[in-house]
């Protein structure tokens, strides 16, 4: 499975504070090149899900760095997205589509029974963005398959909030969420507050800064992961400087992880039948040459 980044858990008052605390928050781990492991299935996944993975994307001066390629790997039980704060990234899959997505756009991939993708960092010298993993429930983690590049275009905007899923206030994300989930970007200039009383049932919320600093209350600088004690309070943020940064909040996925290499599910037996799947389409880009 995936290395586990390192977490500590934090003190920060709440006593007195009608929002949320911060509990948990860490720089992840880094594998070299840009990017940076903040989240897994096995470790913060557990009290996060359905948010289950998160991975920082960040990297200067690319034309002159040597980064690999990340080829043809399989996933099931699983949603991916993708989503670019500055530069590109190349893509591919399965089924033989190939493309590229640049700033302000998502890739999603509803990865449900299994599915292969992969792909680069593009041309440009500065990159950042995130992706993140969810965990699917068990009406959709065998579905079949299916993928959506999505740009600026077709996303809604409301304050300084994009909604790359869920809905915030009218603004609205152009795919459907597998369950009760708002996931946001949020540029704040420094200086500005951002106030967030999320939905009922919404009990689960994490952020995680690209560049700037915040206050929500205590400091969240660039790089680092922050979760929020469970509950329905709200969370205000407030800019120190020019800030970009992610945020998600969610109804408590109610099953549990049973992780495969690639692969999330809900059961020892939906696992099987995933993996199963992923083994089956291997075989079939190996026969067409295009895995060794």
């Amino acid at each position: 499975m995936i290395k586990t980044p390192s977490f500590r858990k934090t003190q920060d008052a709440a006593d007195e504070s009608r929002d949320r605390a911060i509990i948990y928050r860490t720089h992840g781990h880094s594998h070299g090149g840009p990017i940076t492991r903040l989240m897994s299935p096995s470790d913060l996944g557990e009290e996060l899900k359905p948010f289950v993975f998160l991975d920082r994307i960040d990297a200067k001066d690319l034309s002159n760095t040597e980064v690999p390629r990340m080829g043809l790997h399989p996933h099931s039980g699983i949603v991916t997205l993708t989503w670019l704060l500055e530069g590109s990234v190349d893509y591919e899959d399965d089924l033989g589509r190939k493309g590229q997505i640049e700033r302000g756009w998502m890739e999603f991939m509803h990865a449900g029974s299994g599915a292969w993708h992969g792909g680069g960092f593009g041309k440009s010298d500065r990159l950042r963005g995130f992706q993140l993993w969810l965990a699917l429930p068990p009406s959709a983690e065998l579905a079949a398959p299916y993928s959506r590049y999505i740009g600026p275009d077709s996303l809604m905007s409301e304050g300084p909030v994009t909604v790359l899923l869920g809905q915030y206030g009218q603004a609205k994300a152009p795919i459907e969420a597998p369950s009760s989930i708002n996931y946001f970007s949020v540029k704040l200039k420094a200086g500005e507050t951002w106030r967030y009383q999320p939905p009922v049932g919404h009990v689960v919320a994490w952020t995680a800064v690209s560049i700037g600093e915040l206050r929500a209350p205590t400091a969240i600088e660039a790089g680092v992961m922050a979760v929020f004690e469970e509950g329905e309070k709200a969370i205000e943020f407030h800019a120190v400087q020019d800030t970009e940064f992610v945020f998600g909040s969610g109804a408590k996925h109610p099953h549990e992880l049973v992780l495969g290499y690639y692969s999330v599910h809900t059961s020892p037996q939906t696992l099987l039948r995933g993996e199963t799947r992923i083994q089956e389409l291997g075989n079939e880009l190996r026969t067409q040459g295009r895995l060794k």
